[in-house]
């Protein structure tokens, strides 16, 4: 099954969230290796693009939530657990024999 966002094929989990987005990763995470220049400019252009988008961040975290919804089993692994005592077993109560 193929996905698409916008007309454009997800073929990757960071494809899904940069066109969800509609930006490139590495404008808000940096690349390693960068100059203080380059950080600076990467910067620059994060803060240009979150004024003229007051609903980036809204925005982002729904993308965020939506991707843990999605993969929640396999990130966290959850299994349930019962709460269950051996029958047959006295409760140890503490405290020191009379």
């Amino acid at each position: 099954m193929r996905t698409y966002i916008g007309g454009h094929q997800v073929v990757s989990d960071t494809d899904f969230v940069e066109l969800a987005l509609g930006t490139p990763l590495d404008l808000w995470l940096g690349v390693e290796g960068e100059s203080e220049m380059e950080r600076a400019a990467r910067e620059d252009a994060a803060r240009d693009i979150l004024a003229d988008n007051p609903d980036f961040i809204d925005r982002m975290s729904q993308v965020a939530a939506e991707a843990i919804e999605a993969r929640a089993p396999e990130l966290f692994n959850v299994t349930l657990l019962l709460a269950r005592r051996p029958s047959g077993r006295r409760q140890y109560r503490g405290g020191v024999a009379a």
